[in-house]
């Protein structure tokens, strides 16, 4: 008997205690691990990205955005104009939805210096682009702050500018919202019509139309003329949609909706519509296997990756759209129910891997983790798609660029999920779904790759990043990773969920913490791979 045991220097840590000398740098994870503090600017960017509307396995919705909040405020008072760039980068197609960089929009505009003001002015239209995001941002304003001289110029400026007709276009088909109309914010931010054309525009909003114009008044209020007319001839919905160019949002209130109707809404369609209707039109017969034209559109609109960027459609977004389809109308909001057709699925199937961005392969070996713990079963934003189920179809994007990967899950065992990129997104996911049990514990990957002499150029975790149930830290076994197999191997930390930790440690040069889910991450794993960052 001996105490070898005892005095022998310790290279483990349980991951319910820092690691000694590195407890400055570390926090306790709120499922009882210690994992080292990401930082304002990492926090910000993956709530921007992730939202924090919805609440996660470990933290409730208030909880989070009350943190979300803080962290925008600290980081406002730090450096606006990096706060500024953030919320533009998240809000053009990356995050999940534009409510978060919304919200941080006002919460930069309550910044105390003059260089927050700024910062807010001139981002301002970049953000609030549509008459849904104006709605959403007077509501929060409304809440947080008041309308004070900078919102009242961000509020004129937008409802006075030059592109009348974009104007007219949002004025009416988003002609209220969030508790807010039109004519509330005309009033609200007294706004002077700079041209004869705002003038009528703005007649109409606040008193409508006694009587329809003999002729229209101008090309940019030619939609407004056309719904006014379609009000007064409501059986002529047909007319109205083919000379006045009219979307649903505005010919479906007023008009009477028919299969006709909908297949010409549909020609027009833009493809954030016809991707939140595939299921409708599908029901109402607009999309049928032998309708080839109508299918060819829908393969022609979605499966294009320039409509997608310009769309700003992010993967999840078409992911979710994939899941409801295919369910027939089981899932989602809508009371309708369809037979899927199986040529939308394919398309769906590759319009997932067109919004992910993607290069060249590396000919690098990769091994991906996908978390499947316990944790991961929580439902994202309104997504109806679980922390795991997204992270496998990252997983899988990334896979399907490259030849030489694994891809296998980690609670605290470390399991071959059998995804191969032969699989389709949908079989992928189900090959994941209701599989989330037990602990989390990100060593157990290391620790295999050592027993199996797997020899990896990256290591990819898809995680929440509460990894709390091992003996040792995810750094700690890298380092015995390396030490053992690969010295040069890299690991790369997908996070999930809007919390502010991360199992990257920071004096590693060759470990990065990236936030989900940023469709351009697929394409960044590779970068990092080919040393290209």
């Amino acid at each position: 008997m001996n105490y070898n045991f005892f005095t022998k220097k310790k290279t483990a840590t349980p991951q319910n205690q820092p690691i000694p000398g590195r407890e400055k740098e570390m926090i306790k994870g709120r499922s009882g691990g210690y994992m080292f503090d990401a930082g304002i600017w990492k926090m910000l960017r993956r709530c921007l990205l992730i939202g924090t509307a919805k609440s996660t396995y470990y933290a409730g919705k208030q909880e989070l955005t009350e943190e979300f909040a803080n962290v925008v405020t600290q980081a406002v008072a730090e450096n606006p104009g990096r706060v500024a760039e953030e919320i533009l980068y998240a809000s053009d197609g990356r995050a999940i939805n534009n409510s978060a960089p919304i919200l941080a929009l006002v919460l930069l505009s309550m910044g105390e210096t003059p260089e927050a003001k700024k910062a807010f002015g001139e981002i301002f239209p970049q953000v609030v682009r549509t008459g849904s995001h104006f709605y959403e941002w007077l509501n929060y304003t409304k809440s947080l702050r008041g309308f004070g001289k900078v919102i009242r110029e961000a509020g004129k400026t937008w409802l006075s500018r030059e592109d009348v007709k974009g104007l007219a276009y949002q004025l009416l088909k988003y002609q209220q919202r969030q508790g807010f109309t039109h004519r509330d914010a005309l009033r609200l931010f007294h706004v002077y019509p700079p041209t004869d054309n705002h003038r009528q525009l703005f007649e109409w909003v606040v008193k409508g139309w006694d009587e329809l114009p003999a002729d229209i008044p101008s090309d940019a209020l030619a939609q407004i003329w056309w719904y006014e007319w379609l009000k007064r001839n409501p059986s002529e919905t047909h007319t109205a949609i083919s000379q006045g160019r009219l979307t649903h949002e505005m010919a479906a209130p007023v008009g009477k909706m028919d299969k006709q109707a909908w297949n010409l809404l549909f020609q027009e369609m833009p493809i954030g519509a016809m991707l939140r209707n595939l299921g409708s039109l599908t029901q109402l017969e607009v999309l049928r296997a032998d309708e080839g034209a109508n299918l060819q559109r829908v393969e022609a609109v979605l499966n294009n990756q320039e409509h997608l960027r310009k769309g700003r459609i992010h993967p999840i977004d078409v992911l979710k759209a994939l899941k409801t389809y295919q369910s027939g109308g089981s899932l989602g909001r809508s009371q309708k129910t369809w037979k899927p057709v199986s040529r939308i699925v394919d398309i769906l199937e590759k319009a997932v891997e067109l919004s992910f961005e993607v290069v060249e392969p590396t000919g690098k070996v990769f091994m991906h983790a996908v978390d499947i713990s316990g944790s991961m079963s929580s439902w994202v934003a309104d997504m109806g798609l679980s922390c795991c189920e997204i992270a496998t179809t990252m997983a899988l994007v990334t896979a399907k660029a490259e030849k030489n990967y694994e891809i296998r899950g980690f609670s605290t065992k470390f399991k071959d999920l059998e995804i191969t990129a032969k699989d389709s997104f949908s079989s992928a996911v189900r090959k994941t779904s209701n599989q989330n049990f037990g602990g989390t514990d990100a060593s157990v990957a290391y620790d295999w790759m050592i027993e199996n002499k797997f020899k990896a150029d990256v290591v990819c975790f898809w995680t929440d990043s509460e990894s709390w149930a091992g003996n040792k830290h995810p750094s700690q076994a890298l380092k015995e990773y390396r030490k053992k197999v690969n010295p040069d191997v890299k690991a790369v930390y997908v996070t999930l969920t809007p919390y502010r930790i991360s199992l990257v440690d920071p004096q590693d040069p060759l470990s990065w913490d990236l936030a989900g889910f940023d469709p351009s991450i697929p394409r960044i794993i590779q970068m990092l791979a080919n040393d290209d960052l």
